[in-house]
C-alpha cells in the first residue's frame, strides 16, 4: 500500500503536555472544578460540559495566561526529526486534536503541517469570550469523520492514511485508516486495534513504520 496522508493527534504525540485543557484549568485556578466536570460531562455531554466551563467558568477571564500556554508548550524528542522524515517522503501532513487549534497552528507555522484540526477557545478583546468552537469536540467519531472528509478533499482513500495518536479517543480514527500507530500510549483499547505499538517518548521511534 502507498499512503498519502499521515495525521498525527497533538497532545502527547507532539507536544508532552497531555491534555492541554487541564493545563488551562491550572493556569485559570479552576482544576477542581475542571476534573469534576470533565469526569462528569466528557463521555456524556460534551455541550453542557463546554456550557458549564467556557461560558460560567472562564469567560471574561484574561487571555493572556491562555496564550502563554500555547507558546510553552515542549515538544517532545523527535518531532522535528519525524515531520522532516515525512516531508521528505512527500506525504500530506494533518494534524487532528481535541487541543486548542492556537496550539495546533503553532505546530503548522513551525513544522509546515499542511491541515490543522482542533477546537478553539473564542477569545475577544483580550478576554476569554465565553464562546467555543469545536469541530473535534472530546474525539472519537469526530476524529474519524474529519479524517473522511479529508479523505475526500483530497480525492485519497482513509486505506492510504496513516494515523499516529495516544489515546483512547483515537480508536475510531484508527478502525478509519490503513496504518495507526499507537505511540506513547497507556490505553489497552487503543493498544488493541492499532496496527503498531511505540513505547516510547521519542516521536523518530514511529519512523521506522512510515514507509
Amino acid at each position: 500500500m502507498e499512503y498519502k496522508l499521515i495525521c498525527f493527534d497533538m497532545d502527547g504525540v507532539i507536544f508532552k503536555e497531555a491534555n492541554f485543557w487541564m493545563e488551562m484549568h491550572k493556569q485559570f485556578g479552576t482544576l477542581e472544578q475542571g476534573k469534576e466536570l470533565t469526569k462528569k460531562y466528557m463521555d456524556t455531554n460534551y455541550d453542557r460540559l463546554v456550557e458549564e466551563v467556557v461560558v460560567k467558568l472562564w469567560k471574561g477571564k484574561d487571555a493572556k495566561p491562555y496564550y502563554d500556554l500555547v507558546d510553552s508548550l515542549e515538544y517532545l524528542p523527535g518531532v522535528e526529526e519525524t515531520f522532516s522524515h515525512v516531508r521528505q517522503r512527500g506525504y500530506i501532513t494533518a494534524v487532528i486534536s481535541g487541543s486548542s487549534i492556537d496550539a495546533a497552528r503553532r505546530v503548522q507555522k513551525d513544522h509546515g503541517i499542511d491541515h490543522v484540526f482542533a477546537n478553539e477557545l473564542v477569545i475577544r478583546d483580550g478576554k476569554v469570550a465565553g464562546e467555543f468552537v469545536w469541530p473535534i469536540g472530546v474525539g472519537r467519531e469526530k476524529k474519524a469523520e474529519i479524517i473522511i472528509h479529508l479523505c475526500e478533499d483530497l480525492g485519497i482513500s482513509p486505506e492510504e492514511v496513516i494515523y499516529i495518536g495516544d489515546s483512547d479517543i483515537d480508536v475510531e480514527a484508527f478502525k478509519e485508516v490503513g496504518l495507526s500507530i499507537a505511540f506513547n500510549s497507556s490505553s489497552s483499547e487503543l493498544k488493541e486495534v492499532a496496527d503498531k505499538c511505540v513505547d516510547t517518548h521519542n516521536l523518530v521511534d514511529v519512523i521506522p513504520y512510515i514507509p
